[in-house]
């Protein structure tokens, strides 16, 4: 590619595309058809139908209000997530998954805890400006899905209030393709984490069922709307795409070649992949013994495996994590919410 056709591609992508939606009104069409899905609950797959309008709670215990439990510029995202001033990462509480290792389990499963973290649009609308104004370059939302419609609503009043930043859909991949085609040009970034190739160990370990079909109706979906190219500004920060997530797990519980040998074939060896190292156990993985396969760090054994199958089936794009250290570094403690974590290291090309 030319400097021109870059500069000519940076221009296009100055404004995120939900700046287009609030200038024709569309913006606004959309929160509100997100939100009538909260009158019978099908955000997920999971498909609850309970009145979360009228905070009718069912697996996500979470009813009409956002649920926030951190919110703080992040450094342990990818490089081109992260440039010089960090992610403005949005951790929300609770979570449509159940995983026995979440490594942010003190906020994703702790419902009864959390609900005092519940804040309105306009508060939600307003850290988003807030980490505008301290820099970071762009909105990283993490564990979006069952928060989906309020988080819309908020980006709807952080814009009409000059909201100008990229925002990421950092998620699990356990997405409604309903849902999704209504965040179509809402969301500038697509992040999931795609956990497992088969709906057994969805099960076991995340406690919902058909976890393959839906992730990958899921990432299908956001692949028709990002395509297989990253688009990055003229800073070297990417303003919009797909990157797919693969935490490799002890004894390769998520299967990780399965799930490229799926990524190449059924959307693009150029999907950018960010195989990531910093498994360890935690939660119930590293104390209950149903989950005796997950109950370990990785071994480095595994990590190369995992590395290999990167090139052996022709991967192009994307970042992995160091493997020294990694499983150190990626450890929050959302007790502290303005700065759960304490030191990250970057990601390595």
């Amino acid at each position: 590619m030319s400097d021109s056709d870059f500069q000519l591609q940076d221009l296009k992508y100055s404004n995120p595309s939900y700046r287009g939606l609030l200038d024709t009104g569309m913006l606004s069409n959309r929160v509100e058809a997100l939100e009538l899905l909260l009158e019978r609950c099908t955000v997920c797959p999971r498909d609850c139908l309970n009145n979360r309008l009228a905070n009718e709670i069912a697996a996500c215990y979470s009813g009409r209000l956002p649920i926030v439990s951190s919110y703080t510029p992040h450094f342990g995202e990818e490089p081109p997530l992260v440039g010089t001033k960090g992610a403005g990462n949005i951790f929300f509480g609770n979570c449509n998954l159940r995983c026995v290792y979440c490594q942010n389990y003190q906020i994703s499963q702790t419902h009864k805890e959390q609900i005092k973290n519940e804040v309105t649009h306009e508060r939600l609308a307003e850290m988003m400006l807030e980490l505008q104004s301290r820099g970071c370059h762009n909105i990283n939302f993490v564990s979006p899905t069952h928060f989906a419609p309020q988080m819309a609503r908020a980006i709807l009043l952080a814009a009409e209030q000059g909201l100008h930043l990229p925002i990421v859909y950092n998620t699990n991949a356990y997405d409604s393709v309903q849902v999704l085609r209504l965040l179509d040009g809402i969301v500038d970034v697509y992040l999931p984490d795609l956990k497992y190739a088969d709906n057994e160990a969805g099960y076991l370990y995340s406690k919902v069922s058909g976890y393959k079909e839906h992730s990958r109706r899921a990432l299908s979906e956001m692949y028709r709307q990002t395509g297989d190219e990253l688009v990055f500004g003229e800073d070297g920060l990417l303003k919009r795409g797909l990157v797919i997530r693969l935490l490799v797990l002890p004894n390769d519980v998520g299967s990780v070649r399965e799930s490229l040998e799926w990524i190449k074939d059924e959307l693009s060896p150029r999907v950018a992949v960010s195989l990531m190292a910093q498994y360890y156990p935690t939660n119930q993985a590293g104390t209950n013994q149903r989950y005796v396969l997950l109950s370990r760090r990785i071994r480095e054994s595994e990590w190369l495996k995992a590395v290999s199958a990167l090139t052996e089936v022709g991967m192009e794009e994307g970042w992995m994590q160091e493997f020294d250290g990694a499983a150190y570094y990626y450890r929050p403690d959302f007790t502290d919410s303005e700065k759960p974590f304490k030191d990250i290291r970057d990601f390595t090309d």
